[in-house]
């Protein structure tokens, strides 16, 4: 998705509004050495920022100011007039203070945590700590509106006489110049919404009503929309913890956060008739998840009135160079605050360096008309939105003029204007082609509702099929299409041999969710690569094509699949379904056997009919679209899945009887500023005499990829059950440990450890039933003994993008051919 969202934020364009005062430069002291953190602010006003940790700042503002306070505690104020209404890389000198404050000496660097005046006041914070004021209430409901803009930034005369802007080059007719980071940019996209939203405590319910959006002519806009909401997620600066890009950074308003920043009281002064105190504050240590900043305190409530967070430079995130926060409240009395005002801009760059260029993305979001206990039925809250309504989308410009809680300035109108003109450049469509094709995989037919795709499946290699070459599609009306066909056809050189597979599926029913869908293949695949089996006419694991692996991947089966099933999602996010399938098994592989006894000999072919009966339960998932396929805004949910299959010989001529039952739970866990905990669980049972290709396959990993929820250490057909129980976790600290280590915290790495374990059975029935005088007959052997178990050590964010894991084989240590200890690795685009 972020692919996509990069390649078409090339685009569009805007006209310039200057500010009335704008300065940019360097803060030294007396010994030419920059100073962090000192605070700088338009003389007789509130607005200000603090130099970052190089001593450099911007600071610009819509009035006209005349003088600049630059100030921090343990050297001189310094006060300078400001000759123009635009002043670019100043430099200034702080003396050093000779006489001492309060007897306490204070110096810049680390503050003392005793005797700190903002230290008492932020202790105060926390004795008055406010609960969000939508809590006070039963009921409560308020307007919301968000505007969520991308810009290119840094132009420059190079960007603008190059190759991929030429004949678009009546974009850079104005260029506006960011009041954060001082940095020119060019707003290429921006999209509005206004909604009404409506929650209930006491059901622990909450609603939101789009009444209207409107973006700059992306008909497709709800990904890149999706990609923002789930980045810029809601948070409460008394947590704790505020989590952005999966990553949860230490708030400055934390219990903890006496030992995680540095904490100086700055100013005082009245903010809507309120006395309040200005306390700045900047992190203890470099490379943590840390902001700084500064927040406005009222004296007598110590309610926060303001609050600024940037995020530091060397904080240890990927892909973004800058996070700028800037929320206002309104405080009601002295129990309640309301968030009135909330800001957050980014820099999304590959390069943390000055001079890079990056695009910004920015979301603002205003709140008012807050109503309160006015209560509405249940059903309300449970009602879903079913259609896509297109009159939401298209709104006059009198609604906007009615609904928008903050105008618009001239670039951002600009951006709607000038985009129906770009979107006629053919260049400019050749770019965002390319930008789609990126993301979603399919190259699209302007002139057939066709998809040509996935692209990156056409070319493959394992050892029974050699290079193996696929071509595919789907159709594709658009996005929330109603039904859906797709199909591939492969071709394997080594086994001189076709593949296809078709499927289709139909939403029935909107409101339900009623879904059919059904399909064929025939295919070759590793059946040995996952304990929770699949139906899925098209899916196909990455183990049937690792190119290089530990051993020999010979172990393929050919597989001839027919299905049907029918879904309903009668509750959110709660899904049944009950499909049935016919399949035929063989080997695939002169070295590699399912042939299985019977009372009249060995057969090699498997013959089944099954009928199953599912459950998906995805408690916290958010879904984006109305037609047969959806797609997640969010990947932390928990995932849920019971399953209960019947194998029916009296069917189709098949050849035995079974009932399997599965289940699996997947759950990521966010722990604090600890980083992520992944865990998960299966556990199965087949009821009933089976042969190999029917069983429960441990599933090994012999690439050299890290594969979550496999083995490591485990060979293909290592261990065969048909009773099992597994887990697996995985902790990333997030480069919790590794930034206190002074020669690894400059290089952003993340530490990640994991354990894996599993147990299982098989019946001596199920064992004889396999057993037979094939050569390459598998012994089938079940981790029945102990629990089998493998742990290892990760280092992520090698060169921003690799990881490696170090595996160690726990046990079981003896088997013909184990594997004690290997290396695997993965490569990820994460922040």
């Amino acid at each position: 998705m972020s692919i996509r969202l990069f390649s078409v934020l090339f685009l569009f364009t805007f006209t310039s509004v200057f500010s009335q005062t704008k300065v940019s430069g360097h803060v030294f002291d007396e010994n030419n050495e920059p100073i962090s953190y000192a605070n700088v602010i338009f003389q007789g006003s509130t607005e200000g920022t603090t130099t970052n940790e190089n001593g450099k700042f911007y600071l610009e503002s819509r009035e006209t100011w005349e003088q600049l306070t630059i100030s921090f505690i343990g050297y001189e104020t310094l006060i300078v007039s400001l000759d123009k209404k635009v002043n670019y890389n100043l430099e200034f000198i702080l003396k050093e203070e000779t006489a001492q404050l309060d007897a306490v000496v204070l110096m810049t660097g680390k503050q003392s945590k005793k005797n700190n005046p903002a230290i008492d006041i932020l202790r105060k914070v926390w004795e008055n700590k406010r609960e969000n004021g939508l809590k006070r209430f039963n009921q409560y409901e308020y307007d919301k509106y968000e505007k969520v803009e991308f810009d290119i930034n840094t132009i420059d005369s190079a960007l603008i006489k190059s190759k991929l802007f030429r004949g678009m080059e009546f974009v850079f007719n104005e260029v506006d110049t960011s009041r954060v980071t001082g940095k020119t940019y060019l707003p290429m996209f921006i999209n509005e919404a206004a909604s009404r939203v409506y929650g209930d405590n006491a059901l622990d319910k909450q609603k939101e009503v789009l009444k209207g959006n409107k973006n700059s002519g992306f008909n497709d806009n709800q990904v890149i929309i999706d990609f923002v909401d789930d980045l810029y997620s809601d948070y409460n600066v008394y947590d704790n913890y505020l989590k952005f890009f999966d990553k949860s950074f230490v708030s400055p308003l934390s219990r903890t956060g006496i030992g995680t920043y540095n904490y100086v009281l700055s100013d005082s002064a009245y903010i809507d008739n309120k006395w309040c105190y200005n306390i700045i504050y900047y992190p203890r240590r470099k490379n943590e998840l840390t902001f700084k900043g500064d927040f406005w305190v009222a004296d007598t409530t110590y309610a926060v009135k303001e609050i600024n967070l940037q995020a530091s430079k060397s904080a240890n995130i990927n892909w973004v160079k800058e996070i700028y926060i800037e929320q206002e409240f309104d405080v009601l009395n002295d129990s309640l605050f309301l968030v009135k005002r909330d800001y957050m801009m980014s820099d999304f760059a590959f390069s943390k360096k000055e001079k890079s260029r990056g695009v910004y993305g920015k979301r603002t979001t205003l709140y008012d008309n807050y109503e309160f206990d006015i209560q509405k039925d249940k059903k309300f809250y449970e009602a879903e939105v079913y259609d896509y309504d297109k009159d939401v989308y298209y709104r006059g410009d009198e609604f906007w003029e009615e609904n928008r809680l903050e105008s618009l300035n001239k670039d951002e109108e600009g951006v709607y204007k000038m985009l129906d003109t770009l979107k006629t450049v053919k260049k400019f469509k050749q770019i965002y082609n390319l930008g789609s094709i990126l993301s979603s995989g399919y190259i699209e037919f302007n002139t057939l509702p066709l998809d040509y795709g996935p692209i990156f499946s056409t070319f493959g290699f394992n050892e029974v099929e050699g290079l193996r070459l696929r071509t595919g599609g789907r159709t594709y009306f658009g996005r929330n299409d109603l039904w859906r066909l797709e199909g591939f056809l492969a071709y394997g050189f080594k086994d001189d041999k076709f593949k296809y597979g078709i499927s289709g599926k139909w939403l029935l029913d909107k409101k339900s969710r009623f879904i059919i869908s059904g399909g064929n293949r025939r295919d070759v695949e590793q059946i040995g690569a996952s304990l929770t089996t699949s139906t899925d006419v098209l899916g196909r694991s990455l183990a049937s094509s690792a190119i290089v692996g530990t051993g020999s991947n010979d172990k393929l089966t050919s597989i001839n699949l027919t299905s049907f099933a029918m879904e309903a999602e009668p509750f959110r996010n709660l899904i049944f379904r009950a499909g049935a399938n016919y399949r035929t098994l063989e080997s695939a592989s002169p070295t590699f056997s399912l042939d299985y006894n019977t009372s009249t000999g060995v057969e090699s072919e498997i013959k089944q009919f099954e009928t199953s009966l599912s459950l998906f339960y995805f408690p916290g998932r958010k879904m984006t679209g109305f037609g047969v396929e959806r797609h997640d805004a969010n990947d932390d949910y928990s995932r849920i899945f019971a399953q209960i299959s019947r194998g029916d010989k009296s069917m189709f001529d098949s050849d035995f009887d079974y009932t399997k039952v599965q289940f699996s739970y997947v759950q990521p866990w966010q722990i604090g500023g600890f980083g992520r905990l992944t865990t998960s669980i299966e556990a199965g049972k087949t009821f009933g005499e089976v042969p190999l290709g029917l069983l429960s396959v441990i599933p090994g990993n012999q690439s050299y990829f890290s594969i979550y929820n496999t083995f490591s250490q485990l060979d293909f057909y290592e261990f065969v059950s048909d009773t099992y129980t597994s887990f697996h976790l995985e902790h990333n600290f997030n480069g919790r440990l590794f930034s206190r280590i002074p020669f690894l915290r400059k290089m952003n790495l993340r530490e990640i450890i994991s354990v894996r374990g599993v147990w299982g059975e098989i019946s001596d029935e199920n064992v004889a039933l396999s057993t037979t005088n094939h050569p390459f007959s598998i012994p089938l052997v079940a981790p029945s003994d102990e629990i089998y178990y493998e742990y290892g050590l990760g280092i992520g964010n090698i060169f921003k993008v690799f990881r490696i894991d170090f595996n160690f084989r726990g046990n079981y240590l003896d088997s013909p051919g184990a594997r004690k200890f290997g290396v695997t690795g993965s490569f990820g685009f994460n922040f």
